[in-house]
């Protein structure tokens, strides 16, 4: 499982890191799918790409 942190999926889906933040903060379903482990907000690679497909209705 490729982990990828706030940093890099905000590079990965073109927005800025607050963005990703504010998706986060509000709990809504803007942004793809992450998880805190330990202290540090994680999402899954394959469910940013699949958020990323699903913008495309692909």
């Amino acid at each position: 499982m490729d982990l990828i942190n706030i940093k890099e999926t905000a590079q990965l889906v073109s927005r800025p890191e607050a963005t990703v933040r504010w998706w986060i903060a509000t709990g809504t379903e803007l942004g793809p799918l992450s998880a805190k482990i330990g202290r540090r907000r994680m999402f899954r690679r394959a469910d940013v790409e699949a958020w990323i497909n699903a913008q495309f209705g692909a």
